[in-house]
């Protein structure tokens, strides 16, 4: 694929067949495909995955980044992928497949890599190295949860300042929401308790976002959806309480000494238990 597609796309033998509007977007629609080729290369048996955990999370988070740049890609795609170029590059490799099914395969293979660590310590049991696999396993599972967050990071849409800033992405799911504000309207504030609001919370280091979630229609990564930016609380001035009387699914996030309060509603206890000490530990 590299060497059929991305590099054709400089061959000036080849510049005739790309049309003006796909010249200089090579980046866009391979991505760092290169770069994970290389760390494949050099990462060829198997047992290399049995490395400090901080190597592996460091190494693989190539994967995010190839992820992230994936709806642009494919959106790319979309536009030109009855290009004569891409068709010629096709035939010349005798390729069945057109690109877009090779470049999903990053994606496809950083998901197959738990599986097969998984059936690895299933038989290891009690044997030498299994220590290392369950650490590599664990990795891993790391670098998915990342990788999904971040998927779901650039997609929120409206929010005016910089997300970087915010701090690491620890959290993020939907949930129920009510509010229960000292200021504002009465009515509101009494119709609040009753009517949940749905939203998706996104919890980074140093502040957590509230977001109206958004179904998109059409295919592929245009289908994901995006998600609307409501507002934030900055963590410096949150609290929380652990139980809310009558449900083992909520708990409470709290602002400016309980001057804005929000009780969440999470899909089930254990959901809610994982939020509840993520939060505890970015407060401590």
């Amino acid at each position: 694929v590299l060497q059929g597609y991305a590099a054709e796309m400089d061959n000036p033998l080849m510049a005739h067949l790309i049309s003006p509007e796909l010249q200089n977007k090579k980046d866009i629609l391979f991505g760092n495909m290169e770069e994970i080729y290389h760390f494949h290369n050099s990462h060829k048996n198997v047992l290399t995955f049995c490395l400090p955990p901080e190597f592996q999370m460091e190494d693989f988070q190539i994967y995010e980044k190839y992820c992230q740049n994936k709806p642009r890609s494919e959106s790319l795609w979309r536009q030109f992928s009855d290009s004569i170029f891409f068709q010629e590059c096709q035939r010349k490799l005798d390729h069945k497949l057109s690109l877009d099914s090779y470049l999903l395969k990053p994606v496809q293979r950083i998901t197959k890599y738990q599986l097969l660590l998984k059936e690895m310590l299933k038989y290891s049991k009690n044997c030498e190295g299994a220590e290392d696999l369950q650490e590599a396993l664990t990795s891993i599972l790391g670098i998915l949860k990342a990788v999904n967050d971040s998927m779901h990071q650039i997609a929120i849409t409206g929010y005016d300042g910089n997300l970087n800033e915010l701090g690491k992405l620890l959290m993020q799911g939907s949930f129920n929401v009510w509010t229960d504000h000292k200021k504002g309207h009465t009515k509101v504030k009494d119709l609040a308790r009753f009517k949940p609001m749905q939203r998706h919370l996104f919890l980074h280091e140093k502040a957590v976002l509230f977001c109206k979630k958004r179904e998109e229609n059409g295919e592929g990564y245009e289908k994901a959806p995006s998600y609307s930016y409501k507002h934030s609380l900055n963590m410096a001035a949150v609290g929380i309480t652990e139980n809310v009387k009558g449900d083992a699914k909520k708990f409470e996030i709290w602002y400016n000494a309980r001057e804005e309060v929000y009780i969440i509603q999470a899909p089930t206890p254990e959901v809610k238990a994982t939020w509840v000490n993520e939060i505890r530990k970015v407060l401590t």
